[in-house]
């Protein structure tokens, strides 16, 4: 009997493995009430978490009672008053304790690429604001709550070749180092930003799309790479062990590919971001983890969950995501709980069609709020010119003055759609199976 069931209890279990977080932004002006997209979400997907880059309570309440975790973001500005137990244990009450456990709130994300972005007085007081919140969650029993903070990976001096990658100089000791060593005390998830997007040049397409390709080369641990997000996440990796944070683990807080664009950008476009996100659902669900870290599995957030038609200056920003507003699938790549035709596939001016009277937010108070502005990710992971600024101040091109706010979200496929819907009907098939076998 154990050798029946074995097979089918795992064809079972499958599923799990091919949960998906993404990111929910709220730039636009078209966009569906928070209540309508969490039940959509509960009842027709299998996005399972879900991470804003606000404390919008509209959006906190309308998870409640869905099972599907929730993590939020403090805004950048805020960071340095939270250094302050009172002020933390009140953001805690205010933001938190309202909502929690109805609404399963998984992380606090403090600020957004704050090291990327700078200035100087939030970088100076990242780490002591995730040290405080996390001890005013202790001591109201919010001890599952996990805190970190996303970065792109302007963090790395270089990518190529992952065995050379480290940390930048000042931002390493500084922050990054502190930061680690409070990230393993808590058993939280060090959060990255990986886009092979911004990498991408028509020598390496197939390399960032996880299509057949030569490979990059290792010489030092003799690994040849034939993805870009195993070489990213490895130069992360390597740079964490340099450190002595090699077990910390890696959560994908941001990554995805745009189906429009601007017309110089020609690999943003529908085919290429169903294969990316096609072959991004394979790697991280697979078990098989990257060449330096075997097994892992990595928490991984899809950017994004709409389209947004308030973002900018380029398309690009506008095309990120997986469904337009009225909840049609961008493309295909068997997120769905249940077969769908073809779904239109935008080149930019349909991202940007609002939708009808029906989509739209039944009340006001149901309509998220935005209160920032565009936010330009600039693909400095993938440089290999050492950054030459002061220790722990901001990449070049950043703001100096001013730190964005949190909710100034930035920035044919592997698996396919056959496959998936062949997937999802064999294991209706074997749960059918099983129920009859167990009653006989």
């Amino acid at each position: 009997m154990n050798q029946i069931l074995a097979p089918i209890f795992l064809l079972i279990l499958l599923p799990a493995a091919y949960a998906i977080g993404v990111n929910y932004g709220t730039l636009g002006d078209n966009l569906p009430p928070p209540s309508q997209v969490a039940h959509f979400l509960k009842t027709q997907t299998n996005i399972d978490r879900v991470k804003i880059f606000d404390v919008n309570t509209t959006i906190i309440k309308a998870f409640a009672n869905t099972n599907i975790l929730v993590s939020v973001t403090v805004p950048n500005g805020d960071i340095p008053s939270l250094t302050d137990p009172r002020n933390a244990r009140r953001w805690i009450d205010t933001n938190i304790k309202p909502y929690y456990p109805a609404t399963k709130i998984h992380y606090i994300c403090v600020g957004t690429e704050v090291l990327h972005w700078g200035p100087q007085d939030l970088i100076d007081n990242l780490v002591p604001a995730m040290k405080v919140l996390h001890a005013g969650l202790v001591k109201e029993g919010f001890d599952e709550i996990k805190i970190s903070s996303p970065h792109s990976l302007g963090i790395l001096m270089s990518s190529d070749p992952p065995s050379g990658a480290s940390f930048r100089p000042g931002w390493d000791v500084g922050s990054l180092g502190p930061m680690l060593q409070f990230l393993k005390e808590t058993k939280s998830g060090f959060m990255v930003n990986p886009y092979t997007y911004f990498g991408w040049s028509p020598a390496n397409n197939n390399f960032c799309l996880f299509k057949p390709n030569d490979g990059l080369f290792d010489k030092a641990t003799g690994i040849t790479y034939t993805n870009q997000f195993d070489q990213l996440m490895d130069a992360v990796h390597v740079s964490m062990k340099k450190l002595g944070f090699p077990d910390v683990e890696i959560v994908v807080a941001e990554t995805g590919w745009p189906s429009g664009g601007d017309p110089a950008n020609v690999h943003a476009n529908p085919t290429n971001a169903a294969q990316y996100i096609g072959g991004l659902m394979k790697k991280v669900s697979s078990g098989d983890g990257t060449p330096l870290m075997p097994g892992r599995k990595f928490e991984t957030y899809i950017f994004a969950l709409f389209n947004e038609n308030l973002k900018g200056p380029s398309l690009d920003e506008k095309n990120f995501g997986l469904f337009q507003p009225n909840f049609t699938q961008v493309y295909n790549v068997g997120i769905m709980h249940a077969s769908q035709g073809p779904s239109p596939s935008p080149s930019g001016s349909i991202a940007d069609t609002p939708t009808s009277s029906a989509d739209a937010p039944s009340s006001s108070a149901d309509t998220p709020s935005s209160s920032s502005g565009p936010f330009d990710d600039a693909p400095f992971f993938n440089k290999t010119t050492p950054f030459t600024g002061s220790p722990g101040q901001a990449p070049p091109g950043s703001s100096t003055t001013t730190a964005p706010n949190a909710n100034a979200n930035v920035r044919e496929s592997s698996i396919g759609t056959t496959s998936m819907n062949v997937f999802f009907a064999a294991r209706s098939a074997v749960v059918v199976i099983l129920a009859i076998y167990l009653l006989v």
